[in-house]
């Protein structure tokens, strides 16, 4: 063999290896490419996971949030209708305290206090029940006037018994049970 012949030998092997390391380099350099392509896909597709995530959760907090809202103010509305219903009832009350009838619901609540207390009370009012009062009571009638709707306030001579038969009270004591009624 000739020397150039040996030169031209080896540059077709140097030609062919180098052919051959540049398409294993391109086919590498595609290989990374793609599997960079991959990692990008995946972390776009746990993004957009995460974000409906948090949007699906956050549209859940407001949901029950305005949920919660509204009952609130459900409450407050019915609250407030039955605050109204309950002032008309002792507006009721206090109308009552003009009618016929309004002596004898005092004569019933005097005699249920003597049944409680006793015959030795003092018996208290309005101010506007006084002649009324001194009627039914006679002389257990107290002519100091308590700041209620209508009935009376006994107590025993001594003070160590109340009974408070006031609308006021009565209402109050039952007023659970009136809100039930009204609603």
């Amino acid at each position: 063999m000739s020397l150039d012949s040996l030169v031209d030998e080896i540059r077709r092997r140097g030609e062919a290896e180098l052919a051959a390391a540049q398409a294993e380099e391109t086919k590498a350099g595609q290989a990374i490419a793609a599997e960079r392509d991959a990692r990008v896909a995946q972390v776009r597709a746990d993004a957009a996971k995460a974000t409906q995530a948090e949007v699906s959760r956050e549209r859940a907090q407001r949901i029950a949030g305005a949920k919660l809202e509204a009952r609130k103010k459900l409450y407050e509305a019915r609250e407030h209708r039955l605050e109204r219903s309950v002032d008309a009832t002792r507006t009721l009350l206090a109308d009552f305290t003009t009618r016929s009838e309004y002596p004898a619901v005092l004569k019933k609540m005097y005699a249920t206090a003597t049944d409680r207390l006793g015959k030795q009370l003092k018996v208290r009012g309005r101010a506007d029940d006084a002649t009324l009062l001194q009627k039914v009571a006679g002389k257990s009638f107290d002519d100091e006037a308590v700041p209620i709707l209508g009935g009376l306030v006994a107590e025993t001579a001594d003070g160590s018994r109340r009974l408070n038969l006031s609308f006021d009270e009565l209402l109050r004591l039952r007023e659970d049970q009136v809100r039930e009624l009204l609603a």
